[in-house]
């Protein structure tokens, strides 16, 4: 199989891995470690131990203080409610001791699968959770939340949600099929967010949503995320964006992968935001919108001062393309992009050529046109590695910022970066643990 193929299975592979993975190495020694596990075994009367296990995850948030690890067993389970603070140094963590931890009812308390209310300092990671009402796990009124290699699926309104939390980490989690709304959604004025290398695909709205959401309080904006190394495929039949960011300012959005998605790439605005979405800088992305979509980044009411370099842009879209941009979010710095030939300069209202805009704007003197075709590998199968001799190879600039690519290679392997979420390495075979598959893995519907 190709390079790609095999890098693309790998990643897919080391994400659902970590739900067998201890991550104790890296935390402070516990006060604590309970174990969990389904009847007959399990009882709540029992003490919690390996051999004793407790049967209830809502029992285990009952008990724990801080530092203090609950290892759950396959099984399925309802879920559960905490209320509990960890510390930075003893961390509350409740982890999948290995795959088919599956929560599948709603917590007694709130219509969620996992619910963290007002609990800080938390890590839950490895657990499946489906079909619940509302959110498959939810996070708020909180901060240093850890949300990592998780499967959430077919959930009633979305995969993840956190709202007022600062400082948080959403990494390496499967996210799909959200009924009525997004994969991830990032929300109210939580400031440091980083959403990191998870797949999401076939959500109702938005791939991942981000919204300062000003009505319900703070400031209304969130600051300093980073939004990295995501493939996002598959989304926003409802509307929406693979990347969407209302009221989100200086942040960094890069090495993302979408494609397939119905309506835009990624989005930039102000609707229930504190202000407008500025000085963030989306850099080394591969954007390809399905041709029942919109445009491949839209910046739009006032999001001024966002730098846009070494991405491609492509709608297949009959008369939308690779930039909407309103006329009150220029001034824009962009180049060194891959585009479509076609942008609009009124918010979409209407299209002019790449050469008009070059010509009217002073923008993208060393962007260039470009077909996915000629591009990549095999777009038709989901191969988006450059193509041998792709115009995009090299055409890049060199970035501090942009040192790696989706899959963490080196940038640049060649004279220059490489444009989009992937680094071409020129043949070069990596050895990442992970032999076997085919790109028939990645399809519109499943990892």
């Amino acid at each position: 199989m190709s390079e790609h193929s095999r890098r693309l299975w790998s990643l897919a592979w080391r994400q659902s891995a970590l739900t067998v993975v201890l991550f104790a190495s890296s935390l402070p020694a516990s006060a604590a470690t309970y174990h969990v596990a389904p009847p007959p075994l399990g009882n709540d009367a029992n003490p919690g131990t390996a051999g004793q296990p407790w049967a209830t995850l809502q029992h285990a948030a009952d008990v724990v203080a801080p530092g203090d690890e609950v290892v759950v067993q396959p099984g399925t389970y309802q879920g559960m409610h905490l209320t509990t603070d960890g510390t930075a140094a003893l961390p509350i963590t409740f982890r999948a001791a290995a795959p088919g931890v599956v929560v599948d009812t709603d917590n007694p308390t709130t219509p969620d699968g996992i619910n963290l209310e007002g609990a800080s300092w938390i890590v839950v990671e490895g657990f499946e959770v489906t079909g619940v009402t509302r959110a498959g796990i939810r996070a708020v009124l909180c901060n240093d939340v850890v949300i990592r290699g998780n499967t959430l699926t077919d959930n009633g309104v979305w995969g993840i949600l956190t709202g007022f939390c600062d400082d948080l980490l959403i990494e390496d989690n499967l996210s799909s099929g959200a009924i009525v709304e997004h994969g991830i959604y990032v929300s109210n004025s939580g400031d440091r967010p980083v959403i990191r290398g998870n797949l999401i695909w076939s959500n109702n709205a938005n791939g991942i949503h981000m919204n300062g959401d000003a009505s319900l309080g703070g400031d209304g904006i969130i600051s300093d995320a980073v939004v990295e190394q995501n493939v996002i495929w598959d989304n926003g039949d409802a509307g929406g964006s693979g990347i969407n960011m209302d009221g989100v300012q200086d942040s960094v959005i890069r090495n993302n992968l979408i494609y397939d998605t119905h309506a835009s790439g990624i989005s930039l605005y102000q609707i229930d935001g504190g202000g407008p979405s500025t000085g963030n800088r989306v850099i080394g992305n591969t954007v390809l919108v399905a041709s029942d979509g919109r445009w491949a980044l839209n910046i739009q009411d006032g999001a001024t001062g966002n730098f846009v370099r070494d991405n491609i842009l492509h709608s297949a879209h009959s008369f939308r393309g690779a930039l909407s941009i309103s006329a009150d979010s220029l001034p824009l710095d962009s180049d060194h992009n891959a585009m479509e030939d076609r942008v609009s300069v009124d918010g979409g209202n209407s299209a002019i050529t790449f050469a008009q805009w070059q010509a009217t704007s002073g923008q993208d003197g060393s962007s260039f046109i470009a077909d996915p075709a000629t591009l990549f590998v095999d777009p038709g199968t989901g191969d988006y590695s450059l193509a041998p001799g792709s115009d995009a190879i090299d055409a890049g600039v060199d970035l501090g910022d942009l040192s790696e690519d989706l899959f963490g290679t080196v940038r640049p392997q060649g004279l220059a970066t490489d444009i989009g979420a992937i680094e071409d390495t020129g043949g070069l075979v990596f050895e990442d643990g992970f032999e076997s598959g085919d790109s028939s893995a990645w399809s519109s519907t499943t990892p």
